[in-house]
């Protein structure tokens, strides 16, 4: 008889994200994104952090005060990280992310050709942002869903 304490699709994928986050150096929001085809085979993955070449001990990580002084202007998001990292066309494909996307994040996507969207925390939920950006999904016909309990747990030392 086979074994029965697997994990499902789902929390496979969605752990391969939530193992994406812990690279982020963000004091506050970690997010990891991970890119699925429809056959099942990761395409992308991805974290939110400063661009390539941008010294994380030079830029900025802070939330409040002067634009140009927090991280705001400099981080690139989990999601068009996991986009430019992809190996694949992306058309069709299922987007696991352990935020639910921003706005930005959100025009990136439809027009990557991925048609749905997996999350875990939806933090910024009824914020402008998060209105525009389920509003474009929608318009899109871009399906999104959120899950509240995986059986994954990744543990620090």
């Amino acid at each position: 008889m086979k074994s029965t304490d697997y994990i499902s699709w789902d929390e496979y994928f969605m752990g391969v994200a939530l193992l994406s986050s812990y690279r982020s150096k963000d004091p506050n929001t970690k997010v990891g994104a991970c890119i699925v085809n429809r056959n099942k085979r990761i395409v992308g993955i991805g974290y939110n952090g400063f661009p390539f070449g941008c010294s994380d001990d030079v830029y900025p990580w802070e939330r409040e005060g002067n634009f140009l002084d927090t991280k705001y202007p400099y981080v690139v998001h989990a999601e068009p990280n996991a986009i430019l990292n992809a190996t694949s066309n992306l058309d069709g494909a299922t987007l696991y992310v352990t935020l639910f996307p921003c706005h930005e994040c959100m025009k990136l996507i439809i027009q990557s050709g991925i048609k749905e969207i997996v999350y875990l925390s939806d933090k910024y939920k009824n914020t402008p942002s998060d209105v525009a950006s389920k509003k474009m999904a929608e318009s899109a016909g871009l399906r999104y869903r959120q899950i509240k309990n995986i059986n994954v747990r990744i543990e620090n030392e």
